[in-house]
């Protein structure tokens, strides 16, 4: 059930809707459990339809509501878990599985049994199917921790959420609950997913022979009533703006969320985040915390500083529409691997766009990985064009994440963080400005210029001539250094050998043949090394 509590939340019109954070909070879960983003929207609206229908007040409508938002806030507890039994794709796995949740238990088992780690050899799968079977505790943990952390996390945003998998024959979780026991939120909710699930992937026939089978045992026969009778109009009736649809639908019943209460809020959102990996625990928090003293040595607002660390907040709920299994790989990432990998900044921008409480928050986030020569994503944005507190926490998240253990290697020193961010500097991929701040925070020495360069050249020229190592054209190498392309081809003339006339040895034109303007180009840095090779035209990149 859900029941608001007094400590962040006020019943009366304001701007800070909590439907507003909620409704991203379901975005941001419908990819975790494999579901497309939207998901819980339909669900919410069709949940809201069959409680008007069975003539609830509006107090009780309210939490159908908020239920159907919140009810997979747990989805990341057990992730990583999931994804070593699921053979790496737990986001896949749960999309395969989401049909079951609510089956009876022997046909639950046997679909289990069916699709567990599908995609391994034989033998792989053999053994995973065998210690899962050998666990007959397994589905009781992981949808009680669900149940656990959604409560945990939904305390945080002033509201009590409890009983989410609870069913009317009395045989779900976590309490057991059976019949009018059940909390009538739950009990809709439950009805609602389901028929929403089934109708986009079978069609309308398909949902109503699932609710008509399993009306006594899992779902309220009064809520099966409803929803067969009008859960396709109510569904047509919804249109092509869920969100649009949701937000204005709320009860009357207005839940507002105070000003000073929002960064509790967003450290909840951060921490839900973090969940997605063990090695990822605290991260959004830490990054925060540092991009704000980075912000304040800077010299920036105060304004722009509480901007910068709510965007640091939540600039990694993307991360829960990537498998954790990606996340806790412990080796170099396969080119298909980093495509998933450089999606979750987009994710978290779409997330935080569909929010308006949040959306301010959104393009910052989205840039966390960019770089200033554009060899980041999700954008490959250069860095004329990206502000100085989205490169700010681009630093900020780099150096916290060299500072914190990962699957394929140990946490690094401070000092060897620092150092490694100052080769970035040195590689264009940072300007000094920021790094230097976000070293300040840190408590770490700033280094004092570049170690001498080889042949006379100037930092100008090393950085053209790094830029076209890498493949870069003269119009692009002008844009990421804010030159004009006759310029970089003025400059880059200098030490090109003519065609046919090897190098002389000591001559500028020599470095082409060494590594003294590239020392960093095999390099991984940031967090994550991409199993390919590291040379001109492709730059390491960072998770």
């Amino acid at each position: 059930m859900v029941r608001w509590q007094s400590g962040g939340m006020a019943v009366h019109a304001k701007s800070e809707r909590l439907a507003e954070l909620t409704i991203a909070l379901s975005l941001a879960t419908d990819p975790g459990t494999g579901q497309p983003m939207e998901h819980g929207l339909r669900t919410c609206w069709l949940s809201l339809a069959t409680a008007e229908a069975l003539g609830l007040d509006a107090a009780t409508r309210s939490c159908v509501y908020y239920v159907a938002l919140l009810r997979f806030l747990g989805c990341t507890s057990d992730a990583s878990e999931t994804a070593v039994l699921a053979g790496g794709d737990e986001v896949a796995f749960n999309a395969t599985m989401a049909p079951m949740l609510m089956a009876q238990t022997g046909e639950s088992i046997r679909y289990f049994v069916r699709h567990l780690a599908e995609d391994l050899p034989p033998h792989s799968r053999a053994g995973r199917v065998a210690r899962a079977m050998s666990d007959p505790g397994l589905e009781r943990r992981s949808l009680s921790g669900h149940c656990d952390v959604a409560a945990r996390l939904a305390v945080r945003l002033g509201m009590a959420l409890a009983h989410a998998y609870e069913r009317w024959d009395g045989n779900g979780l976590p309490a057991g609950l059976a019949g009018e026991d059940v909390p009538v939120a739950v009990r809709i909710d439950t009805v609602a997913r389901d028929a929403e699930l089934w109708a986009r992937q079978g069609g309308w026939p398909a949902a109503a022979e699932v609710l008509a089978q399993r009306r006594g045992h899992a779902y309220d026969p009064a809520v099966v009533e409803a929803i067969i009778g009008s859960g396709r109009r109510w569904l047509t009736d919804l249109g092509d703006d869920p969100r649009g649809a949701v937000l204005d639908s709320e009860p009357a019943l207005v839940l507002t969320l105070r000003t000073r209460e929002l960064d509790n809020a967003l450290a909840a959102i951060a921490d839900f985040a973090d969940l997605k990996s063990p090695f990822l625990r605290t991260h959004s928090a830490g990054v925060a915390d540092l991009a704000v003293a980075a912000a304040t040595a800077a010299g920036v607002s105060e304004a722009e500083a509480t901007t910068l660390g709510r965007a640091a907040l939540v600039h990694d709920v993307g991360r829960v529409g990537i498998s954790s299994g990606i996340w806790n790989y412990p080796g170099p990432l396969n080119a298909q691997q980093w495509e998933r990998v450089r999606l979750h900044p987009y994710l978290s921008e779409r997330v935080l766009h569909n929010c308006t409480l949040l959306e301010a928050y959104a393009d910052l986030a989205g840039c966390h990985h960019e770089r200033a020569d554009g060899s980041g994503y999700h954008r490959g944005t250069t860095g004329n064009r990206l502000s100085f507190g989205a490169r700010l926490l681009a630093a900020a998240d780099a150096y916290h994440a060299m500072t914190e253990d990962r699957p394929h290697r140990p946490a690094r020193t401070p000092a060897d963080a620092a150092e490694q961010l100052l080769v970035e500097v040195d590689a264009g991929r940072f300007a000094r400005v920021e790094v230097g701040a976000v070293l300040d925070a840190a408590g770490q020495e700033r280094r004092q210029g570049r170690p001498a360069l080889p042949a006379g050249l100037t930092e100008r020229e090393v950085d053209v001539l790094r830029l076209i190592a890498r493949g870069r054209a003269n119009k692009q190498v002008g844009v990421a250094l804010g030159i004009s392309p006759k310029t970089v081809g003025h400059t880059s003339s200098t030490f090109t050998p003519r065609r046919g006339s090897p190098p002389a040895p000591g001559s500028r034109c020599s470095l082409w043949r060494t590594d003294s303007c590239c020392p960093d180009r095999c390099r991984g840095w940031g967090e994550r090394p991409m199993r390919r090779r590291i040379g001109p035209g492709n730059p390491p990149i960072s998770v």
